[in-house]
């Protein structure tokens, strides 16, 4: 056993405790860190700049309060009252968008020093410096402009973008830690002051030892947390403690940031991380841990990366592509809702600061399973372990001639492709004299009636009726027919009835002719023939079946007739020392022996599972229950105000659904960018109908 093996080995048990701390803080100071300071600023926004719009309609006052109750030393009182008013307006501004967020918070901050030491003696003030002296030296949230170009400020051709970057790291790394231990002990003081004039004993002890913890910054978090709890439940209302909302927000700050390097908790988290190396960037002690391959980028693939962060494992990710692609949105590019760029994000982006990572961008040829090697052209990547998530591509049923026709929509180019498909139809028309061309041109076949056949059809109806008005001369795009054709007797088969006749409604009153117990019969660069019937239609789009990708031939495991790989409870493949299938490459039961359904979400969990499951072999521990899958529902949408949601409590439709499906599928974005892009093209295609990426762009799509 080398040295590294043997230390990992003494460390093993105190580090999933530790990671599992670890966790949960980096949740804290990036999730609801970013929400938290979001909601501060729009607070102490309105706080001031309301007191701004007081003091314009009330100018005169204004100027006599400068002028008598707090002059400026130095300035005369119109000026000085203009300056202030000026600050209370501008700055308030700025802070709600967190631009400049540190530039517009000094001023505040001197605003409020201004008043508590010239004016008048107040809690609040003092609630004001604080939370605005955390803007100025910590800076501000993930929901900020600053946030998003932070990064690039220093090399940017901003003047004194560089000097501006030093100075806010100078701030949070020198003046930071100072101000926040000043901030802990005159909170602890001024809570423990409360505590002690109550008549209980016992309140009194609770409080001066949480007090004395808030202080010292030892369980900074719990005490903060506990402090909150009992001020709301006995000093809620309680004059010297001031406004209540800003001393939530200020002991919210403790709970969800902690204590800076001034702190007890800062030197046992160092201690913590001297135990747990998996917490740290050497990479020393990874020598001689187990290889792990994980081929895809899925869902399951980046989950199974990601739960490996702390393991002791040299894992490697190789994927064709060099990004990680939200699949269930890609429906929306093709329609020219949203840009690729808001739905695919860099898988080295995502795993930047998992030392134990390796990413390579390279498509897999076949695996030896005798030397256990990963084949990449003439190139041999050894493994321990392997995990096959290599998802799934278009089925035609055999029919494979079909694809050159009906294209279907699994990859970014497959959706600007559709994209730039859908839109010419719409510009030859326009420039067309034939109307049975026109008609064959507005014509849209979508064959399959599945979640994304239902999404497509009621995102190009939407296009053509809405997005689209009023743009062209010699047609109306409103005339276009979006057929969606099922073969089946309902649309979303999948889904509970109820919900698939709510789902036919609502294609309806879009204007989509849905055709169910319609089975195709042929697909040529003219249209479709489904039984006797012919429908003229320069655009066919495939939604129906997939098939798992050649993973399964790679390893000759059996397969189903989809061609997914037979995976046991645990994941694992019979028959195949070490190697996991998932996702879509696997054909996986459930508890009740049904097939699990090929959603993103039964991809992550089976990606966390294997994960779970190859660390407690590598680290000796006993290995987890075999996997269940948490059904946490499944939905579909139908344009911009309509969908359906089958929950595990609720069956869901309609606008109420939307807003879920909308909420869900931000959350499940992997980078905070690509949630803030996507919320503005939605609220804005929302408001005004137009789409943001009406771009036609490769070459010409339609058949000859």
């Amino acid at each position: 056993m080398t040295s590294a093996s043997a230390t990992f080995r003494h460390q093993s048990r105190l580090a999933p405790l530790i990671e599992r701390w670890d966790a949960i803080t980096s949740f804290l100071e990036k999730g609801a860190g970013a929400v938290l300071d979001l909601t501060l600023r729009i607070w102490l926004a309105q706080i001031f700049f309301v007191s701004g719009l007081l003091k314009t309609v009330n100018w005169e006052v204004t100027v006599f309060l400068y002028a008598n109750e707090h002059p400026v030393p130095g300035l005369d009182p119109g000026a000085a009252a203009a300056i202030g008013t000026g600050i209370e307006l501008v700055c308030p501004v700025l802070l709600v968008f967190g631009f400049a967020t540190r530039l517009a918070a000094i001023p505040l901050f001197l605003t409020a020093a201004f008043l508590q030491f010239t004016y008048k003696e107040l809690t609040d003030h003092l609630y004001w410096m604080a939370l605005l002296g955390f803007l100025i030296f910590r800076g501000p949230g993930a929901l900020s402009v600053d946030y998003l170009i932070a990064p690039h400020l220093e090399r940017s051709a901003i003047p004194l973008g560089g000097f501006l970057h030093r100075i806010a790291a100078f701030k949070q790394r020198v003046l930071l830690p100072p101000f926040d231990l000043i901030v802990r002990v005159w909170l602890a003081f001024l809570l423990w002051n409360l505590a002690f004039k109550t008549s209980s004993a016992g309140l009194q002890a609770a409080g001066l030892v949480l007090c004395v913890l808030l202080g010292l910054g030892l369980a900074t978090r719990f005490a903060a947390l506990v402090l909150t709890v009992v001020i709301v439940a006995v000093f809620f209302d309680t004059t010297p403690l001031g406004d209540p909302v800003l001393r939530f927000f200020l002991l919210a700050t403790f709970v969800i940031y902690g204590a800076s390097i001034l702190s007890l908790d800062h030197l046992l988290a160092l201690k913590a991380r001297r135990l747990c190396p998996s917490l740290t960037t050497d990479t020393q002690w990874l020598e001689g841990a187990p290889r792990i391959v994980i081929v895809g980028a899925g869902f399951g693939g980046m989950a199974a990366a990601e739960k490996l962060r702390h393991a002791w494992a040299r894992v490697t990710l190789i994927d064709q592509r060099n990004y990680h692609l939200f699949q269930p949105l890609l429906y929306q590019v093709a329609t020219a809702t949203l840009s690729p760029a808001d739905i695919a994000t860099p898988i080295r982006a995502v795993l930047r600061g998992q030392v134990n990572c390796n990413v390579l961008m390279e498509q897999v040829t076949g695996v030896d399973t005798k030397s256990r090697d990963v084949l990449v052209g003439e190139r041999r990547i050894a493994y321990d372990y392997l995990v096959l998530a290599t998802g799934a591509r278009q089925s035609y049923f055999g029919k494979d001639a079909w694809e050159e026709f009906a294209p279907g929509l699994k990859k970014v180019e497959d959706a600007t492709a559709t994209r730039s498909r859908i839109l010419s139809a719409f510009e030859e028309a326009e420039a067309c004299s034939d109307e049975a061309e026109q008609r064959r041109l507005l014509t849209f076949v979508l064959i399959g009636a599945g979640p994304t056949g239902v999404e497509l059809a009621g995102a190009i109806a939407e296009l053509a009726r809405q997005g689209l008005r009023e743009e062209f001369r010699n047609i109306d795009p409103s005339d276009a027919r979006v057929i969606l054709v099922q073969a089946g007797p309902v649309v979303l088969p999948a889904f509970p009835k109820r919900l698939s006749l709510a789902a036919a409604r609502s294609l309806a009153e879009l204007g989509v002719e849905v055709l169910t117990d319609s089975r195709v019969d042929q697909v040529d660069a003219d249209g479709v023939q489904i039984g006797e019937k012919r429908i003229e239609a320069r655009t066919v789009l495939w939604t129906a079946g997939v098939k798992a990708s050649a993973a399964g031939q790679w390893i000759a495991a059996e397969r189903d007739r989809a061609g997914r790989i037979i995976v046991g409870p645990d994941l694992a493949v019979a028959g195949a020392s070490g190697i996991y299938a998932l996702g879509d490459t696997a054909a996986c039961k459930d508890a009740d022996g049904k097939p699990l359904p090929g959603l993103a979400a039964v991809a992550k969990q089976q990606g966390g599972y294997v994960a779970k499951l190859i660390r407690a072999e590598i680290e000796g521990r006993q290995a987890p229950k075999p996997f269940r899958y948490l059904d946490l529902g499944s939905m579909a949408t139908i344009g911009r105000k309509s969908a359906v949601a089958d929950l595990p409590i609720a069956k869901l439709s309609g606008s109420l659904a939307w807003w879920l499906w909308g909420v869900v599928h931000v959350a499940f974005l992997v980078d905070v960018r690509s949630r803030i892009a996507v919320m503005f093209d939605w609220f804005w295609s929302y408001l005004t109908y137009n789409r943001s990426v009406r771009l036609i762009t490769g070459t010409q799509s339609h058949p000859d």
